[in-house]
C-alpha cells in the first residue's frame, strides 16, 4: 500500500501531538502533567451539586481523569469516533464492550479464529448468564446471516483476526447487522487506527489493546473501546465505572506518549515486516506466511479495500511443522524474544497451535506455526537471524 492510500499524515499526527492539549493551563508544559490522584474535591457542597458530571468537572479518578481524558480525546479521533473509554487493559475493553451489549438469553456470534482471552470469555464465562455464542469463519457476510437467530444481540469480529489474520468484510457485516438491529464490535488492535478504521465501515464499537500499537512501548497494560457518544456514555456509566477496570492515570501518560509516534511507528513495522515476509515465503523450509496483502491472499480484496498497511505481526507455517522443529528454531532466533505480547518496538517469536484447517491443511488436529512480530530493529539483522534459525 503507497502512502498515498493512507490517511492524511498530516492530520493524523497532529492528532496525536496536539488535540485536547492547552499548554497555557499547565503553565506551558509541552507535555500534559500526570494528575496522579484518585479525588477531586468541590469548594462547596453547592458547587458539587450543580456541577458533578458536567464536563471538564472531575470528581473521582474511575470515572474521569484529566490526563485520561487526553488519551480518550485523541483515540477517539484518530478512528473517527464520538467518544472513547479507556481501561485497564485490552480484556477488559473487550469484555466491558461486550458487556455492554448483551443481557441474559441473548445469542452472540464471533469469528472462530478470535483472540484466545476473548473466546474463553464468551465459551466460559457468558454461559453463567445463559447467553450463547456461534463461531464462524466470518469471511462471507452470509455466514454471520445464517448464524443469527431471533435473540442475536452482538457480532464480534476481529479483522484481521490472531495467528492466521482473517478478516472480514465490516461493511457488509455491518450492514447486516444493522438490518436486524444488531451490536457489532471489531477489535482493531492488529491494524490500529492508522491502518484501518473499522467505524468508516458502520461497525458500531472499535476496541484496542491498547498494550499494543498504540502504546508501543510495552511498558503499559491498557484497552480503550470508542464509538458514538450515546452507546459510549451507557457504557462508561455502567461498564466503564462498575466493572472498575480503570486507567491508571501514570499509565494514561505513558499511552500519550506512544501515540506520539505512532504513525511513524506503523510505517517502519509494516515496511519491514513486508520485506521479512517475502523473504521467508521464498524460503525452502517456509509452507505458507500468514499476512494479509500477500499475493496468495485469499481475501485480497478486503486488504486492498479496508487496510492501509499490513503492520508488524504475521504467522509462519514451516514445512516440517513438529513441535521439536518449531521449538528449535524459535530458540535458535538471537534478536527476537519469546513473548505471548507485541505491538511493541521489539521482535518477538512464539509458537503456537491452531486447527489444521486454519493453517490450510485438512483436518483439525492441532499444527505449531510461529507468530513473529516484526520490531524496529535493522531488516538486514532480523533476516540474517531468522534465516540463521531455518538452518
Amino acid at each position: 500500500m503507497s502512502l498515498e492510500d493512507r490517511p492524511d499524515r498530516e492530520a493524523f499526527d497532529t492528532i496525536c501531538a496536539h488535540l485536547a492539549e492547552d499548554r497555557l493551563a499547565y503553565q506551558g508544559a509541552v507535555i500534559p502533567p500526570i494528575f496522579q490522584n484518585s479525588l477531586f474535591t468541590y469548594p462547596d457542597c453547592k458547587t458539587r451539586m450543580e456541577q458533578w458530571g458536567a464536563p471538564g468537572v472531575y470528581d473521582y479518578t474511575r470515572y474521569s481523569n484529566p490526563t485520561t481524558e487526553i488519551v480518550e480525546k485523541k483515540i477517539a479521533a484518530l478512528e473517527g469516533g464520538d467518544r472513547a473509554r479507556c481501561f485497564g487493559s485490552g480484556m477488559a475493553a473487550i469484555s466491558g464492550a461486550i458487556l455492554s451489549c448483551v443481557k441474559t438469553g441473548d445469542h452472540i456470534v464471533c469469528v472462530d479464529t478470535v483472540y484466545g482471552p476473548t473466546r474463553v470469555f464468551l465459551t466460559e464465562y457468558l454461559p453463567k448468564f445463559q447467553i450463547e455464542t456461534t463461531f464462524v469463519p466470518g469471511g462471507a457476510p452470509q455466514e454471520w446471516s445464517d448464524a443469527s437467530r431471533a435473540n442475536t444481540r452482538l457480532f464480534m469480529m476481529e479483522s484481521p483476526s490472531s495467528i492466521v489474520m482473517r478478516q472480514q468484510d465490516l461493511e457488509a457485516v455491518a450492514a447486516i447487522a444493522r438490518e436486524r438491529g444488531i451490536v457489532t464490535i471489531c477489535d482493531n488492535s492488529w491494524a490500529s487506527p492508522y491502518f484501518q478504521n473499522p467505524l468508516k465501515y458502520g461497525v458500531d464499537i472499535v476496541v484496542h489493546s491498547a498494550t499494543k500499537y498504540l502504546a508501543g512501548h510495552s511498558d503499559i497494560v491498557a484497552g480503550v473501546a470508542i464509538g458514538a457518544e450515546p452507546r459510549m456514555h451507557r457504557m462508561v456509566e455502567r461498564e466503564g465505572c462498575l466493572l472498575g477496570a480503570v486507567l491508571d492515570p501514570f499509565a494514561s501518560w505513558l499511552l500519550l506518549r506512544g501515540l506520539r509516534t505512532l504513525s511513524i511507528r506503523m510505517e517502519r513495522h509494516d515496511r519491514t515486516a513486508r520485506a521479512i515476509a517475502v523473504r521467508l515465503s521464498e524460503h525452502p523450509a517456509v509452507e505458507r506466511v500468514f499476512q494479509p496483502g500477500r499475493p496468495d491472499d485469499p481475501e485480497r480484496h478486503l486488504t486492498d479495500r479496508q487496510l492501509r498497511g499490513t503492520s508488524g505481526l504475521f504467522s509462519v507455517l514451516l514445512r516440517d511443522s513438529s513441535r521439536e522443529r518449531i521449538f528449535r528454531f524459535v530458540d535458535a532466533l538471537k534478536y527476537f524474544g519469546i513473548g505471548c505480547s507485541w505491538g511493541g518496538f521489539e521482535s518477538l517469536a512464539i509458537p503456537i497451535t491452531v486447527p489444521a484447517r486454519h493453517a490450510g491443511r485438512p483436518g483439525d488436529e492441532p499444527v505449531w506455526l510461529v507468530r513473529l512480530h516484526i520490531g524496529l530493529e535493522d531488516v538486514e539483522d532480523l533476516w540474517a537471524d531468522l534465516e540463521a534459525a531455518l538452518k
